[in-house]
Order: structure tokens, then sequence, then C-alpha cells
């Protein structure tokens, strides 16, 4: 039986390991590949029709992301989900993105502001659609969208580089533990701050934004636990 395809290859001017990684990135968070798994250079690399370099190389930036770990003398492994380590992710990205909210108050522009607000319709259209994977990336949009409208472009940048085990959570999340509806109206009062030009509105709206998956992440955990990298055990009293 012919394995099913990877998510395809951007036709982009990206170098070939660049464009490596992003597809295998987005295979991890789709769980097309899934935590726990090994990964196979050659076999991976017949299913992206490249050679086994820029799959080689893609494995080293997974690496350093925290998505998989290399076995010695076993090969490399999709990583589990650690809670710690996306509610670490989680921490980072709301100090980033309500400083980011704030600045989008201030400085949009009805240029900007009508970008966002496109964001928002297609978004409307896109929780109709059964795609998960298509509603993740409207959300992606919106999020960068808003660090342009600050001024801020390298802020996402920054939050892309610390959310990887976050989008895998994410992703459960959006087909699972939170209507798509939730997290559009949350995008709307978001957006409606901005155009108010209320720094303080805006920064409480994406607090209680990115706080949803703290709500969901315990059910996630327990509905998955194949998914989940093992809760530590509680250390024990000293007598």
């Amino acid at each position: 039986m012919t394995e099913k395809p990877l998510v395809r290859l951007q036709q982009t001017s990206e170098p070939m390991a660049r464009r490596v990684t992003d597809a295998l990135r987005q295979a991890i968070v789709e769980m097309q590949l899934r935590p726990g798994e090994m990964l196979s250079e050659q076999d991976l690399a017949t299913r992206l029709g490249v050679s086994r370099s820029p799959v080689r190389e893609a494995f080293i930036k997974l690496s350093q992301a925290g998505l998989v770990r290399v076995l010695p003398q076993r090969g490399t492994q999709v990583v589990k989900i650690s809670r710690a380590a996306v509610e670490d992710a989680r921490f980072i990205r709301e100090a980033v993105e309500c400083a980011v909210v704030r600045e989008a108050a201030q400085r949009a522009t009805p240029t900007m502001i009508a970008a966002l607000s496109d964001s928002l319709a297609r978004q409307k259209r896109g929780q109709r659609d059964h795609s998960s994977n298509a509603f993740l990336a409207l959300d992606e949009e919106f999020h960068r969208l808003l660090s342009e409208t600050a001024g801020r472009p390298a802020a996402w940048e920054m939050i892309q580089d610390a959310k990887p085990q976050m989008d895998r959570v994410r992703f459960l999340d959006m087909t699972q533990a939170t209507p798509r509806h939730i997290v559009l109206a949350q995008h709307v009062v978001i957006v409606e701050a901005i155009k108010a030009r209320d720094p303080g509105a805006a920064e409480a709206a994406m607090r209680q934004h990115l706080s949803e998956i703290l709500r969901s992440l315990p059910q996630l955990a327990l509905q998955h636990p194949d998914l989940f990298e093992p809760e530590p055990e509680p250390a024990a009293l000293s007598a």
C-alpha cells in the first residue's frame, strides 16, 4: 500500500531545507506525524520527493525547536507534547502579544484596521469549513497581522520560534475543546478594542484569548494520554 503523502512543499524561492523544515513542522502540528512516532530520513525524503540531505537538516532545526529528538542508535522521534513546555510557550507568547496589541491600539491606521476586518470576515467564512487546518492558518494570519499593525513584525518571528509545542495543542483545541466560533468571537473583541484605540481593553482581550489553552490543556491531556508526556510524580515529602 502506498503511504499517504505529507503536506506539500511550498513552491517558493526559499532553500529546499527551509521548505522541508516547514512541511515537516506542519505535518507534526497537524498530527500527520504523531507524538512518539519514529521518523526515517529515507522514508520522508521519498514522501516529499527530495533527497535525504534537506530532511537531515530539517531534523536538526526541528530538534532545536523541541519537536523531535535524536535517539542514539535508534533514529529520530517526534517528541510527545509536554504540558510544561506548552505553558512556558503560552507565558512567552502572552508577554509579547499583549505588548503587540497595546501598540496596535495606539498605532493602527485605517488601512491596517481594514486588513484586520478582512481577516475576521475570512475567519467567519472559515468557521463553517470542516477543515481545522484551514481555520488554524487563518488564526495564524490574524496574529501575524496584529504584529504588522503594531509595526512590530519581528515580534511575530519571536512568537513563531517560541510556540511549536503550543501549536499542536492549538490544533487539537480547535478540533475538540474550543469551538471556532469562540476563537472568532475573541478575535472580534480584540479588533474592536484596537478600533476604539483602547490599549488596556486590547491587552485584556488578548490575555483572555491566550488563556483558553490553559482551560483546555488538562482536558486534552486526559483525552489523549498517548500524545502527551507523563506528568512528573509529585516529590515525596521528607519525614
